[in-house]
Parts: C-alpha cells; sequence; structure tokens
C-alpha cells in the first residue's frame, strides 16, 4: 500500500508516517520511482507505535521496544521489561517534582492573592501598578 493509503487506514498523517520512517520505526519498501510501499503489517505497526508514543515512551526507547512488541495487543517480550521499569521510574521521578514545583507555584499565588486581598486598591495611574504596596 502507498503511504497516502496508510494514512488514510489508521489516521496517521502522511507526514508523521515519514516522520516514523525518519526515526527508524516504519520501514517502507521502495518501488523503483521512489515511491513508498507498505506491506499488509504496516497499520499494526503504525497502531503499536502510536499506543507506545501515548504511553509516553520517546521515539528512542520505542525503537528498541518495537521488535519485542507481540501479538495484535500491547504485549511486549519481558525481555525488554527492565528499559520499560526504568522508563516508569523516571516518569515517577518527573511527575515527583512537577508535584513539588506545582506546590511551590500554588504556595506564590497563595501569599500573592491573599496579600492582593489585603491590600486597599490605589487607582492605577500611568505606569503605575495597582496595590499601594508593590
Amino acid at each position: 500500500m502507498k503511504i497516502g493509503e496508510l494514512a488514510a487506514v489508521t489516521g496517521v498523517s502522511v507526514r508523521l508516517l515519514r516522520y516514523y520512517e525518519e526515526q527508524d520505526l516504519l520501514t517502507p519498501v521502495r518501488t523503483p520511482g521512489g515511491h513508498r510501499s507498505y506491506g499488509p503489517d504496516a497499520p499494526l505497526a503504525v497502531r503499536r507505535i502510536r499506543a507506545l508514543l501515548e504511553a509516553g515512551l520517546p521515539t528512542r526507547v520505542i525503537r528498541e521496544v518495537l521488535p519485542c512488541v507481540e501479538g495484535d495487543g500491547l504485549f511486549v517480550h519481558p525481555c525488554v521489561g527492565d528499559r520499560l521499569r526504568d522508563q516508569l521510574r523516571g516518569m515517577e521521578e518527573r511527575i515527583a517534582e512537577l508535584e513539588q514545583s506545582r506546590a511551590g507555584l500554588a504556595a506564590i499565588l497563595a501569599v500573592t492573592e491573599q496579600a492582593a486581598c489585603d491590600e486597599p486598591l490605589a487607582p492605577a495611574g500611568r505606569g503605575e501598578l495597582v496595590g499601594a504596596g508593590t
């Protein structure tokens, strides 16, 4: 099938399919005229790539894991379990860092909003900020 047909079947844009090819995630055969031709397994490969991307894996990891995906679903051969666990651990660390940042920002906003409520508002003039203590 041609790239436009694969895009229609999978709902993935031609541009994105070309990106998958650049990332060595999808490999078409080239016709003598230089056109891309995909085999009957290409839609399944694209679904797998999309699912792994939606799981938060970067393309470099997907490139390693994709050959180990088996069947129609997302069963991944246990030999890459450690690699996936490393990715999950990294995500959990980033989530924890984001939660700390969120708490810090929420605290700053809470103090700022409380201070704004406590201060009488001064009339806003040219180049002046609203709020007497700012």
